[in-house]
């Protein structure tokens, strides 16, 4: 499906409509002064993040970003 082209202040001011179309497939292409900035679009199944480690199940409450950073 082709994407298509909005200002960023349309975005800004019309956010909830584009976001219930994302999730029905649509993309958009988002610009700024005519140029594009980013691109918006529903992630697919495959692009989504894999649960590699559960770290509650090693320390309850989890381990802090520093000590696994420190052990690396």
């Amino acid at each position: 499906m082709k994407a298509s082209i909005i200002g960023l202040k349309q975005l800004r001011e019309h956010a909830d409509t584009y976001i219930s179309q994302v999730q029905k497939g649509k993309s958009f292409i988002v610009v700024r002064r005519s140029r594009p900035v980013f691109k918006i679009s529903s992630p697919q199944e495959e692009e989504l993040w894999e649960h590699v480690v559960n770290f509650t199940k090693i320390k309850k409450g989890g381990i802090a970003l520093e000590e696994v950073l420190a052990r690396l």
